[in-house]
């Protein structure tokens, strides 16, 4: 596929280890060991400064900057405005000077350069020795973490030892607001900076949103305290002292920072068009952008400041941190013995994805680099649902609720946006930080329609694990049946065939834009629609009070329903004799292209070929058919599955970074296990590797998902679109043993493969599982079955 592995990180079980400094790496190591909580991140970048290429960044999920796009013409439809979460806080920053001489490692004699991200405990270390040009020489240890515990904490630890005198350090210790990255303007202005009791604070204030964050900090010191006045700049606040070191002896100190981002409390009511050009048929009070209504200045600064009043201590929040990763490996590991890379790089993964998001707050998501970079802006797109929905339902069910809860927060946006497409219910954006529609594209923001298929997908799975009925009978079902709504007034009839189908659309794979009958959003849309009358048929029976609720708030009418029924009945789904779907309306008589007289020079495309040129050919970017063939996996047999992986897999060009996995969890399912090893090679190492030469721009964190899904769907053989677990596990012919475990019915179930049999186990509790096509259950006392031959790689 093009991709060639940069083998810049030694290798470790339990750590991600930079030895020795190479500036060519930096932007890429900022991102490697980024850390983050949910609630805020921070890139890797240096703590006492650096003059040399870097990418300084500082995330609060959810927390963005407007914006105003400008389109030469825009017609009705067109987003206007859109939001990017933004740069904020450096609350690192740190000034060490000796001897006249600031510490920048872009210019100083340095040695013994060692970077530890430690998996175990969530710390990052870094370590090197310092040489002034006064021949002075100080060793220096570095260590950051942000609190799992504590989540408005983030914690730096900064120890020096004189190797070859004794003399003084002069610290400057702070906050700054005048990061910005890749010649990006600066957002903020800083009006107020305060030095209250020992806490100092500042205020920052988003230059067209007005949105604020207060950033705190105080100083621990291993004896008395210097004097610590407070220092000001237009976007810093801070503090400057001397330390006096001993040779031989080591000096520490502790910063303690908390910072309280301000919420968007909600949005004017007399502009809910916030995001669009609204067509005159559309009975909407006013089309102009309303302001966010936002915390104040005085709520989020006293708020920052009652935080901060907690006297925590670095030694307390480290403890805590500490054993809320020693809980997760104990009870969610995955271990694989007989691949070293594959072993490090999927805790990297569960890592991070544990970093990213574990379900404190309903109002937040998953940005597609997470926490760790400004591209994307932040933004949340379908594969939430589609890809790290599955992660949290076995790792942490009450953050994959979460996760849907956001959504619901964001129904009436999506039901705006739905009436600005002329249409009704509910349609979700394909790109979102605060629930309006944030992607300036119109093809992608009017034509790829899938997103609220998603989020029905992701209803779906998780009742179907975990079998929340207050949820799926409350904010779920009001979400189903607004989807239902929306494909319904989407759908459109062949003339022909009266079937009903999309026409002007583009699916998953976006090298095929304005198709007709794409068998992705067709099959989605369907089970979207079966699933809403499903459940609408539950709660007649089953919870009659709560549907006639329902049915009053949302005037829901008996003739709807029965449409539902019919337009999914008759949904058109092109599929040949051999069982092959085609992908859209006329995909069959593209031409062909050989993906191998693509040279890597023109890679990726968007970047070498004409917009237009991408869409001539029958080239697909990523799994758009074996999509829905993943995510409906027992809906089809092994034959026709297998068809149309053998149809599309030579076409698709993997131009996104989501689309090996679902190859090679495939390829699993069918029995080529060498490809299946082969497209897993690089899941778990797309970022600590760089595979696509872009991981300087944050992690992929999606992608992250999907690896993990890449072994317990893949490999593991786990299917979840039906009320029973199944698996079908099997194993790369070079591994020795894989096992991992997952929460499963308030069970662990523990699934160890070997060569010759599985074994599956739970922690004492009761469940049942289809293994192989058959039916066990399972409990403390385990059950091994042995692997049929299909499943063996040979």
């Amino acid at each position: 596929m093009g991709h060639i592995a940069d083998k810049y990180f030694k290798l470790d079980p339990w750590a991600v280890i930079e030895e020795g400094f190479d500036p060519k790496h930096g932007k890429v190591a900022e991102s490697i060991f980024s850390l983050g909580n949910e609630y805020m991140g921070i890139r890797g970048h240096f703590d006492e400064g650096y003059s040399g290429p870097k990418h300084v960044g500082s995330y609060f999920n959810g927390f963005y900057e407007s914006l105003n796009f400008k389109h030469p013409v825009a017609y009705n439809g067109f987003v206007l405005t859109g939001a990017d979460m933004t740069n904020t806080v450096d609350w690192l920053y740190t000034r060490l000077e000796i001897d006249g001489e600031v510490l920048d490692l872009a210019s100083a004699k340095f040695s013994d350069f060692r970077r530890v991200l430690d998996l175990k405990t969530g710390i990052l270390t870094r370590t090197f020795v310092w040489e002034t040009k006064s021949g002075k020489k100080v060793k220096l240890t570095f260590e950051r973490f942000t609190s799992l515990v504590n989540t408005h904490i983030g914690a730096q630890k900064i120890t020096l030892e004189p190797l070859n005198f004794s003399g003084d350090v002069k610290v400057i210790s702070g906050m700054d607001f005048s990061i910005h990255a890749d010649e990006k303007p600066n957002n903020w202005t800083a009006p107020r900076k305060e030095k209250v009791g020992d806490v100092f604070a500042i205020l920052g204030e988003t230059k067209i949103g007005k949105r604020y964050l207060c950033a705190t900090f105080r100083l621990e010191f291993d004896g008395a305290a210097p004097t610590l006045p407070l220092i000001q700049d237009e976007l810093f606040a801070g503090t400057e002292f001397t330390l006096s070191l001993q040779q031989g002896k080591t000096t520490s100190f502790r910063k303690l920072s908390v910072n309280y981002a301000g919420k968007v409390l909600g949005n004017a009511p007399d502009a809910w068009t916030k995001t669009f050009k609204v067509n005159k048929s559309v009975k909407i009070e006013k089309t102009d952008n309303p302001k966010d209504i936002n915390e104040t200045a005085d709520v989020v600064w006293n708020k920052g400041l009652d935080l901060a009043k907690n006297k925590t201590t670095y030694e307390a929040e480290i403890a805590a941190h500490k054993a809320f990763w020693a809980n997760v490996w104990d009870k969610l590991d995955i271990v694989i013995e007989g691949d070293d890379e594959n072993q490090q790089g999927i805790r990297y993964c569960i890592f991070q994805l544990h970093q990213t998001y574990h379900g404190s707050d309903p109002t937040l998501n998953i940005g597609a680099k997470g926490l760790t970079g400004d591209a994307y802006g932040g933004k949340a797109f379908w594969d939430t649902e589609a890809y790290c929905l599955a992660f949290y339902i076995f790792n942490n069910p009450e953050a994959a609720k979460n996760l849907l809860e956001f959504r619901y927060s964001t129904l009436e946006q999506a039901r705006i946006r739905a009436k600005v497409l002329d249409c009704a219910g509910a349609c979700y954006p394909i790109a979102t930080i605060d629930g309006w529609e944030n992607c300036e594209l119109w093809q992608h923001a009017s034509l790829q329609i899938h997103v609220s298929g998603s989020v029905a997908f992701g209803i779906e799975e998780y009742d179907n694990l975990i079998g929340d009925k207050d949820f799926l009978y409350g904010h779920g079902a009001e979400m189903l049946m607004e989807i239902a709504r929306f494909y319904v007034s989407r759908a459109q009839q062949d003339p022909h065939t009266n079937e009903y189908g999309f026409y002007g659309v583009m699916g998953v794979d976006e090298f095929h834009v304005m198709t007709n009958n794409n068998c992705f959003v067709n099959y989605l849309a369907k089970k979207s629609i079966d699933f809403a009358l499903k459940v609408a048929d539950e709660m007649k029976s089953g919870a009659s009070a709560k549907w006639n609720e329902l049915v009053k708030k949302l005037n829901l009418q008996e003739s709807e329903l029965a449409k539902f029924a019919e337009v999914a009945s008759r949904m058109k789904m092109l599929q040949r004799e051999d069982g092959v779907f085609e992908q859209h309306d006329g995909f069959f008589n593209l031409p062909h292209i050989d993906l191998k007289s693509i040279k890597k020079s023109e890679l990726p495309l968007y970047d070498f070929w004409a917009y237009d040129r991408i869409y001539r050919t029958d080239m697909v970017k990523q799994p758009d058919v074996l999509m829905f063939l993943f995510m409906y996996a027992q809906d089809f047999s092994r034959e026709v599955i297998k068809a149309n992986y053998e149809y599309y897999e030579p076409i698709c060009m993997h131009e996104s970074s989501l689309s090996p996995s679902i190859h090679s969890v495939i390829a699993s399912e069918i029995g080529k296990h060498d490809e299946a090893a082969s497209f897993f090679g690089f899941a778990t190492r797309l970022d600590l590797d760089d595979y696509n030469n872009n991981t300087y721009q944050g992690l992929h964190t999606t992608s992250i998902s999907a690896a993990w899904t890449n072994i317990v769907y893949g490999f593991g053989g786990m299917r979840t679109d039906r009320k029973m677990l199944a698996f079908n596990p099997s194993m790369p012919k070079t591994w020795k043993k894989l096992s991992f475990k997952v929460l499963y019915q308030g069970a662990i179930l523990s699934v160890v493969v070997d060569k010759k049999t599985t074994t599956f186990k739970t922690d004492g509790k009761a469940i049942k599982a289809n293994v192989y096509g058959k039916e066990y259950t399972i409990d403390g006392n385990g059950v091994e079955i042995a692997i049929p031959d299909f499943y063996i790689a040979k």
